[in-house]
């Protein structure tokens, strides 16, 4: 059975804070087309894992490599130039602004030209700016969002500025995508929903989407931090445990809810 290539390598990754150890000697293998799930319990390591791969944190210890290129200590905004995009645990929206300026902020990283031609607003930068609104628009489309496109996000329920965030992170148009607790303080439905949506940009939506990359190829990859067991069980291809900043089990759903040292760290506190 042919095994997918690796799109994102990590090796011996270490970070310390103040000599407490919150990442030691991490090795993680992300495969192309996989959807990989972290767990372990609060302060395990998990956010700090997707806080180094997205450029967030430096290790002081080991490399990371993107499709076999070293990104260990590249700046957040070249990484998600280079297609890894994410949402936060905390939401991290402009508050002030509506729906749509956020996704079209977005889509800033992506925008060929300079401020020059930008502000004459004409020929090519006026173009730009109509192509980058239509996929900001089928973004908005595809999360069922219309109805909250012109309303300023500091102003809407929980469940829907989380699914604005995930409408910004897919406007970078990512290979690599990293989701931080997407489903925390959700109810069942809106979880529902935002697996659902999760399972069909993975996937690829064809020829609905035609002129949108990202929802009409899929993306390459998806690492998931979640404490909803669940919906890890559900939608994971493939589940790694941290527990005071090691990796102490990789495998599948039934391989890992099978581990008896996982139900010793994680599953046995009732995380």
């Amino acid at each position: 059975m042919a095994t997918n290539p690796v799109l994102l390598r990590i090796e011996n990754l270490s970070l310390s804070f103040g000599g407490v150890g919150a990442l030691v000697d991490i090795n993680l293998d992300i495969l192309d087309k996989e959807i990989l799930a972290i767990i372990g319990p609060n302060g395990a390591g998990k956010t700090a894992l997707l806080n180094c791969i997205n450029g967030f944190y430096k290790p002081q210890k080991g490399e990371i490599y993107y499709q076999g290129r070293k990104i260990t200590r590249l700046r957040p905004n070249r990484l998600a130039g280079l297609g890894i995009a994410r949402t936060f645990q905390n939401i991290e929206l402009y508050t002030g602004l509506s729906t749509q300026d956020n996704i079209m902020a977005a889509r800033h990283v992506l925008m060929k030209q300079n401020f020059i031609t930008g502000s004459l607003y004409f020929g090519w930068a006026l173009q730009e700016e109509i192509n980058h609104r239509r996929t900001a628009e089928e973004i908005i489309d595809f999360l069922e969002i219309a109805p909250i496109r012109k309303k300023v996000v500091g102003l809407l329920p929980y469940g829907l500025r989380k699914r604005v965030e995930l409408a910004r992170a897919l406007a970078l148009e990512p290979k690599v995508l990293l989701l931080d607790e997407p489903m925390a303080g959700m109810n069942l439905e809106e979880k529902e929903d935002i697996a659902r949506f999760i399972l069909d940009v993975f996937e690829g939506q064809g020829d609905t989407y035609p002129d949108t990359p990202v929802l009409r190829d899929g993306i390459g990859c998806i690492i998931l931090v979640e404490h909803d067991m669940g919906v890890v069980m559900d939608i994971a291809d493939r589940i790694v445990v941290l527990n005071f900043g090691r990796k102490i089990a990789e495998g599948t759903p039934a391989e890992i809810s099978s581990n008896p040292e996982v139900i010793s760290a994680y599953l046995g506190k009732g995380k």
